[in-house]
């Protein structure tokens, strides 16, 4: 019984945490590497991106809340949501003609595109908290959970109970849905192939007659749908502050280049690690010890909290240094 007991407690305080931040990580993940995999630089207003969007999510679920709009059991923001999208990929469509398009013609070295990019990141910041303010924003209704604590423990009879938040259930179903849309449009539709074919070798792309316009404005519609998606998610899971999002660049782009800078599955993979590894390390194993027979004198927390940002940014160091390419290849950077 100790032992079912400690695999619960695992299964609540870990892996389903993990995995539905590891979900909310590779879609911003995937945004990134098709940024930098398809127009070549590293996108540092990615963060803010998902802020903006997620921004305007809440004000569209406000509005629909108003009108008396809801969903049901599942939250009112997964019908804002289509429409944040079309927002937010407009704006980024208009930043890519006002400033990323210039340094496309005329050439410009991939860091000058970055430093851009790090303007660009400043300007969206500060249009998030203009839009929406710097407080703290609960935003999920709905049902709160498809399992809670009570109900597990009335149906097994164990100590230990498990809750299974719906923002968690509905982060990994969407999460998979998008994965798989995404593989499906870059592997069977002809516009994928076009991005793939304009990613592997631009030059040759041209030559065979692809517009390289229309491949732009497709990578910045289906990268900012994935931000906006994943800043939705996270901010149902979580909460929504705009400062939170400019922080979880850093795992995001972590995730993006452990599992290989440009390579979609390495992104998902990449995301999964570097959630695990920052839930895993940061939890007090003194509980789950305790089922297992032990006694132990501390927490057994390798890390307190505070260190989860410093667990991507040493992952991402160790990758550099042991495997540049990341996980599954991508190209170097």
């Amino acid at each position: 019984m100790d032992m079912l007991n400690a695999l619960v407690a695992i299964l609540n305080f870990v892996v389903i945490p993990a995995a539905a931040y590891g979900a909310q990580l590779a879609l911003g993940a995937l945004g990134v590497t098709l940024i930098y995999g398809i127009l070549r630089f590293s996108n540092f207003a990615h963060g803010d991106t998902m802020a903006f969007g997620t921004a305007l999510v809440i004000l569209l679920t406000w509005g629909l809340q108003a009108l008396g709009i809801g969903f049901g059991p599942l939250p009112t923001a997964l019908l804002a949501l289509p429409l944040g999208i079309a927002l937010t990929a407009a704006l980024a469509l208009l930043t890519d003609r006002w400033v990323y398009r210039h340094y496309r013609q005329v050439r410009a070295a991939p860091i000058v595109v970055v430093m851009a990019s790090v303007g660009v990141m400043f300007v969206m910041n500060g249009l998030t908290r203009l839009v929406i303010g710097v407080d703290e924003i609960q935003f999920a209704d709905g049902a709160r959970f498809v399992i809670s604590v009570p109900q597990f423990k009335a149906m097994t009879g164990l100590t230990e109970g498990l809750a299974l938040r719906t923002t968690q259930a509905i982060t990994l179903v969407i999460a998979a849905l998008a994965v798989w849309a995404l593989f499906v449009f870059l592997n069977r539709t002809r516009a994928g192939k076009a991005m793939r074919a304009y990613a592997d070798n631009e030059d040759l792309a041209l030559l065979s007659g692809i517009d390289p316009d229309r491949v732009v404005r497709l990578t910045w519609i289906i990268a900012t749908g994935l931000a906006v998606l994943a800043g939705t998610l996270y901010g149902l899971d979580k909460s929504f502050k705009a400062f939170n999002y400019f922080q979880i660049l850093l795992p995001v782009f972590a995730a993006a280049i452990v599992g290989g800078l440009g390579s979609p599955l390495g992104a998902i993979a990449g995301g999964f690690l570097i959630a695990f590894s920052e839930v895993a390390l940061t939890y007090p194993w003194k509980k789950i010890a305790e089922y297992l027979g032990f006694e132990p004198a501390g927490l057994l927390q390798m890390l307190g909290t505070e260190y989860k940002l410093a667990i991507s940014f040493v992952i991402l160091i160790v990758v550099l240094l042991v495997r540049p390419t990341g996980l599954f290849r991508g190209k170097a950077y």
